[in-house]
């Protein structure tokens, strides 16, 4: 099956395609030419080892310091 570029040099990447790489709106796609011509469409899959809570790093409170965290969390004498 052949597919028409839009405009923007775009194409839909149909579902069956979608399908087969196991891909959902949103998620990373790469492209490797390869040397007869042809291209190779594959998923881009994020290592098992991120860190699931990434995104929340360095989104505390700002302007406070650990202690007064600790101790409006625990209240005062926590440490005690």
């Amino acid at each position: 099956m052949s597919y028409a570029l839009t405009v923007k040099s775009q194409v839909t990447v149909p579902k069956v395609i979608r399908q087969h790489l196991h891909v959902e709106p949103g998620q990373l796609v790469d492209y490797e030419p390869l040397p007869d011509g042809s291209v190779r469409m594959f998923a881009v899959r994020e290592p098992v080892t991120k860190n699931p809570f990434a995104k929340f790093i360095g989104t505390g409170v700002s302007g406070m310091t650990t202690e007064e965290i600790l101790n409006e969390t625990r209240g005062k004498g926590w440490n005690k």
